[in-house]
C-alpha cells in the first residue's frame, strides 16, 4: 500500500526558511540556463533565515546519463560558489517507491497499459482531421485506453511491451469524488492557478525501458525531500498542472512554485546542453571568473 508519509519520512523537521532544490539531469555539461537556475533556487533558499538549498541528480535516463557529467555539474556547482546538502538524493536510488506509488495508481484502475509504438502513435493523429494539442504537441488519441480486457490480458501474459498511462478523465473524477476543494496552486509570478492537467491527455508515467516517468519522479521526489519553494524555467509551468493532479491522487503536499525565465541566444533561442560555447565548463576552462559566469547567468552578486 501506498503511504504518503513515507514520501517524506527521510525529510527534516519543517525549517522556519524555504527548501529549494536544483535537479539536473546529468545528460551534458551545464549550461549558463543551468546556472541560472541553480544560483536563483539558492538565492531563493537563502533570502529567509533557515532555508535549505538542495541538489538533486534526476538519472532515470539511464541511456543517456554518464558518470562524467555528473561529476562535471557537481564541480561547476561548486566552482560557481554553490554549496548544498549532503547526501545527494539520486532518482535512481528510489525506483522502488516510485514503483509503490504506481502500484496505488494502478489499484484506484487509474492507470492502463500503452502498447502502441511511437510510429502506432503518429499516424493515428495523422489520420485525425483534428487531433487535440497540448504543451507538449499532439495529444496521445487514446488508442489502447479502449482496449477490450481480454485482449490487454493476453497481451501483458505474452510480454509484450508497454508503457503505463494515467487515464486523465478517470484520474481528474477520482480527485474530484475526493471530496477536496478544486486543485489549484501558486506561482509567484502569475499568481494562484486552477490546475488543468487534461491540457497533456493521458500522460506517460512509466515506460518500458524506463520504470517511472519525469512527472511521476519529480512528484514524489519533492514531496521526499520537504520541498516547499520548487523553483524552475517557464517552459514547465504547464508540467505543474500535471503534477498537482498526482500530489492529490498520492495525498502529497503542496508547494509553492516560482518559474523564471529562461536564458536565450542572440538569436532568441533557448540554451541546450549542445551549445558548448555556453557551458559553465568552457568558461571556466577560458578562464572566466566566477563572478562574471553568475552575472552572464543573469545572477549577478548582490
Amino acid at each position: 500500500m501506498f503511504d504518503p508519509r513515507a514520501a517524506s519520512s527521510r525529510s527534516a523537521p519543517p525549517p522556519r526558511g524555504r527548501v529549494t532544490r536544483f535537479a539536473p539531469s546529468p545528460t551534458g555539461w551545464l549550461h549558463l540556463g543551468h546556472a541560472h537556475s541553480a544560483l536563483f533556487a539558492a538565492r531563493q533558499a537563502t533570502a529567509v533565515p533557515g532555508g535549505r538549498f538542495l541538489l538533486r541528480i534526476e538519472d532515470i535516463d539511464t541511456g543517456r546519463c554518464r558518470p562524467e557529467y555528473d561529476a562535471g555539474l557537481r564541480e561547476d556547482l561548486a566552482w560557481l560558489g554553490l554549496t548544498w546538502e549532503e547526501p545527494v538524493r539520486r532518482q535512481s536510488d528510489h525506483l522502488a517507491e516510485h514503483a509503490v506509488a504506481l502500484d496505488h495508481l494502478r489499484a484506484l484502475g487509474l492507470l492502463y497499459p500503452c502498447f502502441c509504438t511511437r510510429k502506432d502513435i503518429q499516424a493515428e493523429i495523422a489520420a485525425s482531421p483534428s487531433a487535440p494539442h497540448g504543451p507538449d504537441g499532439p495529444l496521445y488519441p487514446g488508442t489502447c485506453r479502449a482496449l477490450d480486457p481480454a485482449e490487454r490480458a493476453d497481451r501483458l501474459a505474452a510480454g509484450e511491451p508497454h508503457a503505463l498511462r494515467l487515464d486523465m478523465a478517470r484520474a481528474e473524477a477520482h480527485a474530484d469524488a475526493g471530496g477536496s476543494p478544486a486543485l489549484t496552486w501558486h506561482d509567484a509570478g502569475a499568481g494562484s492557478q486552477c490546475a488543468r492537467p487534461s491540457l497533456f491527455g493521458d500522460v506517460v508515467l512509466a515506460r518500458k525501458d524506463i520504470p517511472t516517468s519525469y512527472h511521476l519522479a519529480v512528484t514524489l521526489d519533492d514531496a521526499a525531500q520537504g520541498v516547499t519553494l520548487v523553483t524552475r524555467g517557464q517552459d514547465l509551468f504547464e508540467a505543474t498542472h500535471v503534477h498537482r493532479l498526482l500530489q492529490a491522487l498520492l495525498d502529497l503536499p503542496v508547494p509553492e512554485y516560482h518559474h523564471h525565465g529562461l536564458l536565450t541566444d542572440a538569436a532568441g533561442r533557448r540554451l541546450a546542453k549542445r551549445d558548448n560555447a555556453r557551458a559553465v565548463r568552457t568558461l571556466r576552462e577560458a578562464g572566466v571568473p566566477p563572478a562574471d559566469v553568475r552575472a552572464m547567468a543573469g545572477v549577478p552578486d548582490a
